[in-house]
C-alpha cells in the first residue's frame, strides 16, 4: 500500500478526479477532424452550428462520458468480483460475463432484428446474468467446492462457448455481421448520448449499491464464517453485489461491446495505492478505469489514421502482460 493516512488517499483520489477531467477533455479536442481548444469552448459558450462544432457536441462529447463511464463500470465490476471469489483474476471479461453479455445482442440483433437501445440495455443484463450464475455454478462443482483455479478455467471455457456461439450467429447473418463487429471488438466510436442516457440509471444504481456494500465486503473479504459471526447477512451481501456486477458490465457491454482487461489492471491498481479497504478501492477503481479508457480511446484515434483502431485492442495490448503477471503470480501462491 502506498498510501497511508485518509488525507492522503482523499487528496490522490482528487488529483485523479481531475486527470480524468482533462483526459476527457483532450478526448473532445483531439482526433481526426482538427480542433483546439478554443473551437471546442466556443462549442460550447457560442455555438454557430459548424462542421467544427457539431463533431465537438454531438460526436465527440458523448464518446468521452461513454469512455468514463464505461471504464468506471468494468473497473468496479472487477473490484467486487475479485474481492468475492478472492481471485486475482477475476473480472467482467475472464468469467465470460461480458461475452455472454455480447452473445445475447447479438443473437438479438442477428435473430430478432431487434435494434431498441433500451432492448440492448435489457439483453445486455440478462446475458450477463446468465454467464455469472453458469459460471458460478460450474464453479462451485466437485468435492472442493469454489476455488479460484476453478473459477477461472469455468469463466474461461464460457467465455469460449458464447464467444464461438456469437461467431456462429454471425457467420451465418451477414447482414448482422455488418451491424456488430466494430462493437464485437470493443469499441465507442459513433455511439450517441441516447446509448448512454439507457444505461445511466442502471449503473447509477449500481454506483450506490457499491458504496453501501463497500464496507460489507470489506467484512466478507475476511472469511465467511468470521463475516457471519459479526451478525452479516453474507448471503444477501452476494445477491446485491451481483446485482451492481450485473448493471455495471452489463450496462457497459450495451453500449460498448465487451471490452477487457480494465476489469483486471484497475483493481490491482487501486489496491497498490489505498490497500485492501473496498471504501477506497471502489472509488479509486472508479476514476482510473475511466481514466484507462478515455486514454486509451484517444490513443486508438491515433495508431492507423485516418483509420481507427478498436479501443478494446487498446486495452488488450495495455493488460495481456498484466494479465501473465497476475496469472503466474497468483497461482503460484494457490
Amino acid at each position: 500500500m502506498l498510501l497511508k493516512s485518509h488525507s492522503q488517499k482523499f487528496i490522490l483520489l482528487l488529483g485523479l478526479f481531475l486527470i480524468l477531467a482533462a483526459a476527457m477533455c483532450a478526448s473532445i479536442v483531439y482526433g481526426y477532424a482538427r480542433t483546439n481548444w478554443t473551437i471546442a469552448f466556443k462549442a460550447f459558450t457560442d455555438f454557430n452550428g459548424s462542421n467544427e462544432h457539431i463533431i465537438i457536441t454531438s460526436v465527440r462529447l458523448p464518446r468521452a462520458l461513454i469512455a468514463a463511464l464505461v471504464g468506471a463500470s468494468l473497473a468496479m465490476a472487477g473490484a467486487i468480483m475479485q474481492a468475492l471469489t478472492k481471485n486475482p483474476l477475476a473480472s467482467p471479461g475472464v468469467f465470460g460475463i461480458n461475452a455472454g453479455a455480447g452473445f445475447f445482442v447479438v443473437a438479438a440483433v442477428s435473430i430478432f432484428h431487434v435494434s431498441s437501445l433500451q432492448a440492448f440495455t435489457w439483453l445486455s443484463f440478462l446475458g450477463a446474468a446468465a454467464a455469472a450464475l453458469t459460471v458460478y455454478f460450474i464453479g462451485s462443482m466437485g468435492r472442493e467446492g469454489l476455488t479460484p483455479v476453478k473459477l477461472t478455467l469455468a469463466g474461461a471455457a464460457m467465455a469460449a462457448l458464447f464467444s464461438s456461439l456469437t461467431q456462429g450467429l454471425l457467420v451465418v447473418n451477414e447482414a448482422a455481421l455488418d451491424q456488430v463487429l466494430f462493437w464485437l471488438a470493443g469499441s465507442i466510436q459513433g455511439r450517441k448520448l441516447e446509448s448512454l442516457i439507457a444505461v445511466l440509471p442502471y449503473v447509477t444504481a449500481a454506483f450506490i449499491i457499491c458504496g453501501f456494500l463497500a464496507p460489507k465486503i470489506n467484512v466478507l473479504t475476511m472469511g465467511e464464517d468470521v463475516a457471519k459471526g459479526l451478525g452479516q447477512k453474507t448471503g444477501t451481501v452476494k445477491i446485491f453485489a451481483a446485482i451492481a456486477v450485473i448493471f455495471l458490465a452489463g450496462g457497459a457491454v450495451s453500449i460498448s461491446g465487451p471490452i477487457s482487461f480494465v476489469g483486471i489492471v484497475i483493481p490491482h491498481l487501486a489496491r497498490y495505492f489505498v490497500g485492501n479497504d473496498h471504501r477506497w478501492i471502489l472509488p479509486y477503481s472508479a476514476v482510473l478505469g475511466g481514466i484507462l479508457l478515455t486514454v486509451s480511446d484517444i490513443a486508438a484515434r491515433y495508431v492507423v489514421m485516418p483509420e481507427e483502431v478498436p479501443v478494446g485492442v487498446m486495452t488488450a495490448l495495455i493488460g495481456t502482460p498484466f494479465f501473465i503477471y497476475i496469472a503466474r503470480k497468483g497461482f503460484d501462491r494457490a
